[in-house]
């Protein structure tokens, strides 16, 4: 099959396309046949050699994480009932590949009238934003900054705290992602490349806003600290822009920083599960902004850190493009021992 691996640590033209030797399932494991890949800002940083510490690896290694497709092959006592499933999964091996083997215990199925595409662009960031939300709730009518809020996270932010009741004001850079974004439920838009930026959120809200969710740090997000009202609260969830926004602790606001994001993991699997039936039910709304064959990994990580991408990126891979590759033992031990990210 083939698989993308960092071959080394920097720019994108360490990404290669290598053929590996197809996954084998082992006892309480079963194949995934994959149809979409995620791409994050994450996987970027990774392969830059800057990744954070919890998410460490040594090239060679195959980035990604999160995949959805349906199972192909089950190994001893994972029971054939998984068998032609649709699932979602984070792949323990790296998720740029043909196929990955899992475990049982991680896999999510995928609800009847949600496509693979649409569940593998919730499963990070559709649980992610839930998680925020669920740590720095929303009131109705209560003014609620997010930025950036054109992204694969963002945008679910945004539908969340509209349907919350919040008066949504989204920061995005550019007219086609403003439009995006009221959309999706926003009631004003402030593009934050622009300067001044912050003025206008002040004449929409003199006080400042009640809640900021900020995943981009560096100097917007320490603009937007500064805009909270008294007594209200901040969220950070990412640092796309620099380094991890503080709050000043003079300030009377609660802020909540990026450890959070370490914490969300224990009920990953409630949540995915509330995001999931949310989509299918149509009232959640993931906003894939652009696809590219598995063998375009490079292009996509490109786009990322050139902020070309809008909403989420995945990874596509046809089932007619699928290869099956049988190499000698030696070779398939080293693939396999090679670390995901």
């Amino acid at each position: 099959m083939r698989t993308i691996i960092a071959i080394a640590f920097g720019t994108t033209g360490v990404l290669q396309q290598t053929d590996v030797e197809d996954p084998v399932p082992g006892p309480g494991q079963i194949v995934v046949d994959v149809e979409a890949v995620g791409v994050l800002w994450l996987d970027t940083q990774i392969r830059q050699g800057r990744g954070p510490e919890q998410f460490a690896v040594a090239p060679p290694y195959v980035p990604g994480g999160t995949v959805g497709g349906t199972v192909s092959a089950a190994g001893p006592g994972a029971g054939d009932s998984w068998l032609g499933r649709r699932v979602l999964v984070h792949s323990a091996v790296g998720g740029y590949a043909e196929r990955v083997p899992a475990e049982t215990t991680a896999l999510v199925p995928v609800p009847d009238g949600l496509g693979l595409p649409e569940a593998t662009a919730l499963l990070d960031d559709g649980t992610t934003a839930l998680a925020l939300l669920e740590r720095t709730p929303v009131r109705p009518g209560e003014h609620v900054l997010v930025l950036p809020a054109a992204g694969g996270l963002g945008s679910l932010l945004v539908q969340m705290a509209a349907s919350a009741g919040a008066t949504v004001i989204g920061a995005a850079r550019g007219s086609a992602k403003a439009d995006l974004v009221r959309s999706l439920g926003a009631t004003h838009v402030v593009d934050y490349a622009e300067d001044g930026w912050s003025d206008a959120v002040r004449r929409l809200v003199p006080d400042g806003p009640g809640v900021v969710f900020d995943g981009i740090g560096g100097a917007v997000g320490a603009t937007a600290a500064a805009l909270v009202t008294d007594g209200g609260r901040f969220s950070s969830y990412g640092v796309a822009g620099g380094a991890p926004t503080v709050v000043p602790p003079e300030r009377r606001v609660t802020a909540t920083g990026m450890e959070q994001l370490a914490e969300f993991g224990a009920d990953r699997a409630r949540r995915a599960r509330d995001v999931l039936d949310a989509a299918a039910a149509g009232r959640l709304r993931p906003v894939i902004g652009q696809t590219y064959p598995l063998v375009d990994a490079a292009r996509a990580h490109d786009d990322i850190e050139e902020r070309r991408v809008t909403g989420k990126s995945l990874l596509l891979v046809s089932g007619s493009d699928r290869q099956t590759t049988t190499m000698p033992r030696s070779a398939s031990s080293a693939s396999r021992a090679l670390p995901g990210a």
